[in-house]
């Protein structure tokens, strides 16, 4: 059966994305730590991150760099956290969440809630400054 992940990729639940290229896909997480919070996933359904092949994983941190830029100019912050926690969704993401402090990354926090219209325009913020080729 397909993840969660495999079936916003296909298109089969709506989400917030952010960018796409063949082989991964950066979305909003929809309850995030902190505004921006986004997610990448490699297209290629893999569990576990050091499970992927070199290139691959090569590739989705080089992805993951272009769009963290593109949100560290969006979303403003000191800097912007990668996290590859991985047991909540058998499919592997990478988390990149906007941080001034390091409590803005604790798991363990309240989720925020935001709008559909929140989320859109977040979206759009993120996405006018990405620059993947």
């Amino acid at each position: 059966m397909a993840t969660i992940f495999t079936r916003i990729i296909r298109g089969e639940i709506p989400c917030y994305k952010i960018a796409e290229d063949d082989f991964y896909f950066a979305f909003l997480d929809i309850n995030p730590l902190r505004e921006g919070h986004t997610l990448v996933v490699p297209k290629q359904e893999t569990d576990y991150f050091f499970d992927l092949d070199d290139d691959r994983l090569a590739g989705l941190m080089l992805f993951s760099k272009k769009v963290a830029k593109a949100l560290k100019t969006a979303i403003p912050c000191n800097r912007i956290a990668v996290a590859v926690v991985g047991l909540e969704v058998p499919h592997v993401h990478v988390h990149l969440i906007p941080m001034d402090t390091m409590d803005d990354i604790n798991f363990k926090n309240p989720k925020l809630r935001f709008t559909p219209e929140e989320f859109t325009a977040t979206t759009g913020k993120i996405r006018d400054r990405i620059v993947l080729f």
